[in-house]
């Protein structure tokens, strides 16, 4: 979710980008209207699309588990085998990350409403306090006090200190409001707001928006009025303003200078409606990109629990359990597994270890294959000429006798260490057989570093292959380091 809501705010971002730099100070105001509409809703469906054209065209990675390393002395080696875990005691946290998280979003919710409802409060006794006239299909509330001048759908709002002259103008102006339904678009982003008030660019759109609808009643007001008439009328008050985001305002301040600017501006050509085009390549990049990518919670959850087996691994295996305790490991292992994400596949062999968790498609005719079917797995030096399971066993042997024979123990004493400690480090054998993209999660910042150490100094090995094809593998190493006492 938290990397749907990141892509979300990315490509809003991109669009508004395209519109201030190429279409902004354009006078095609309708097209700008549907763009400055239609954009913040494609930001929330084109993270949803995934194209398999573009999917197939990335080379697949597949994850797999190697088996803990153990480092430390022959003593504390032994001592796993004495010691052992209670899976049933264990604890989890009251309430985890993503739900902490959305009870924030909700709380959050709940605020924009009770702001929002403010703003309509706010508005309804503005309407109670003003005298109300029929002017055609407009409904005018004439207010009491100052110079205030704004429109909500077909009822105009006025102030008794506005001049008959002045009147006379901004009705033309809001009729143009009434009558192109502006009210419903800044309603439409009042609804953002509440549904997305931590995303700052949806303020961004309104205010954008605000901008747009301004230029387009002006060029139709300025078409019946005298053009310098109309300058007058807008500078020649000090006009006081009432801030309701979803009232069309007509005495906006910081919009005076960039309404007469607009004004000034020449019809613009409609070669430049090619701008438009722009969206073709900007939104085929973002579908390319959600196509190409996994969603990074699914990874992290993936990730977390791979970790977790990986964690209870060492010492399921040297524990002495019934063949009834070890099938009940197994189907919660599988039973978590399939709750968690029906495409995760994992393998456990007769004695319950889990030997890799592989992505898998459920549309078995699009190409993609576990790392269990993998046409040739990534070979370690000294292993060649082996069959796949051969080569598999013999490069968790080779990178488990590596990684122990390489790790500088005496990590720990700078680091003032004792006891169990454990490293979980990800890496990827990329498509040359290079060691790449290693990542070290452990206890202390002195073990992360030794472990990439380890990891990125060992050999170059012969890349995996699919269909012909050199692709990517990740493997996830659990590092168990025991430290003497």
């Amino acid at each position: 979710m938290i990397h749907y809501i990141l892509q979300t705010i990315a490509f809003q971002l991109l669009f508004l980008v395209v519109y201030d730099l190429f279409l902004k100070k354009e006078t095609f105001f309708t097209w700008n209207r549907i763009y400055l509409l239609a954009t913040p809703i494609l930001s929330f469906l084109l993270p949803l699309f995934k194209i398999e054209a573009f999917r197939k065209a990335i080379p697949e990675q597949y994850l797999v588990q190697l088996p803990e390393v153990v480092v430390g002395g022959e003593s504390a080696q032994k001592a796993i085998a004495l010691n052992s875990v209670n899976i049933s005691g264990t604890t989890t946290s009251f309430l985890t990350i993503s739900e902490i998280l959305q009870a924030l979003w909700l709380f959050g919710m709940v605020v924009a409403l009770l702001l929002f409802g403010l703003k309509l409060f706010k508005f309804y006794k503005l309407k109670k306090s003003g005298v109300s006239k029929k002017a055609g299909k407009l409904n005018i509330i004439q207010l009491p006090k100052g110079n205030s001048a704004f429109s909500f759908f077909n009822t105009v709002f006025l102030g008794s200190g506005l001049s008959e002259k002045h009147q006379k103008t901004i009705l033309l102006h809001e009729q143009v409001h009434a009558a192109q339904k502006h009210t419903a678009d800044l309603l439409f982003f009042e609804a953002l707001r509440i549904l997305c008030w931590f995303n700052p660019l949806v303020y961004v759109f309104q205010k954008r928006m605000t901008e747009l609808q301004e230029f387009v009643a002006d060029s139709c007001v300025i078409q019946q009025q005298n053009r310098k008439t109309y300058y007058e009328g807008l500078l020649s008050q000090v006009f006081q303003t009432h801030d309701i985001s979803f009232t069309n305002t007509f005495f906006n301040q910081s919009l005076f200078k960039k309404r007469i600017v607009m004004l000034q501006k020449a019809k613009s050509k409609k070669i430049f409606q090619l701008k438009y085009l722009l969206l073709v390549p900007v939104v085929c990049g973002m579908l390319f990109y959600t196509s190409c990518t996994q969603e990074t919670g699914v990874g992290d959850e993936n990730a977390s629990l791979t970790q977790k087996i990986a964690d209870l691994q060492a010492d399921i295996e040297s524990k002495e359990m019934s063949k009834e305790e070890r099938q009940a490991f197994i189907n919660m292992v599988q039973k978590t597994l399939s709750l968690k994400d029906e495409n995760n596949k994992i393998i456990i062999d007769k004695n319950g270890v889990v030997t890799s968790i592989a992505r898998e498609e459920t549309n078995t005719g699009n190409g993609d294959v576990p790392f269990a079917a993998i046409d040739k797995v990534p070979t370690y030096p000294g292993c060649e000429g082996m069959s796949n399971k051969e080569a598999k066993d013999c490069m968790a042997k080779k990178i488990q006798q590596f990684v122990a024979s390489n790790f500088n123990t005496k990590v720990a004493d700078k680091a003032n260490l004792t006891g169990k400690q454990r490293i979980f480090v990800q890496f990827k054998i990329d498509k040359q057989g290079n060691v790449a993209d290693a990542r070290a999660r452990g206890p202390h910042p002195d073990l992360e570093t030794e472990a990439l150490r380890v990891v990125n100094t060992m050999p170059k090995m012969q890349p995996g292959e699919q269909d012909g094809e050199k692709v990517g593998v990740l493997y996830s190493l659990p590092i168990l380091f025991m430290v003497e006492e």
